[in-house]
């Protein structure tokens, strides 16, 4: 993929999303939009030549408590739906996503499925998943 297309694709979705004058991906290689209590964050991976799409589940405010991160992985592997990301912990944000990249560009109305359902599966993780993890790690 190239950062053209991976551009056009963001701003495909951000404009069918109601921000049609948005630039999509900055010269940092950044975007995002808040859809209701969704967030989307993209990044643009020059070495890669890849278009990261992240959904937020959660951003702690210190590090995670042990067996945090590792219950939410093992709820992936249990198959909970991710919306068709991965589970992905950033540390110098702290923030935990649902993540999908793309290394190769999709149709745009593709995409802006893709993009709706790693949404839609980020909400169901911020609230149900969370609380599921959270009553198994600290016993609520």
């Amino acid at each position: 993929m190239t950062r053209d297309e991976a551009q056009m694709l963001a701003q495909a979705f951000l404009a069918a999303n109601g921000n049609p004058n948005s630039v999509g991906i900055n010269p940092q290689g950044f975007g995002g939009i808040a859809l209701g209590d969704a967030q989307l964050y993209f990044e643009w991976h020059d070495q890669e030549q890849a278009l990261e799409c992240s959904a937020l589940i959660h951003r702690f405010r210190d590090d995670p408590k042990p067996g945090i991160l590792e219950g939410f992985q093992a709820e992936e592997k249990a198959g909970t739906d991710t919306g068709g990301g991965t589970v992905d912990f950033e540390p110098e944000n702290k923030s935990l996503f649902l993540s999908r990249t793309y290394t190769t560009a999709p149709q745009i109305p593709i995409f802006n499925d893709d993009m709706k359902r790693l949404m839609k599966a980020s909400l169901e993780w911020s609230s149900t998943v969370l609380n599921r993890v959270a009553d198994r790690v600290f016993g609520g």
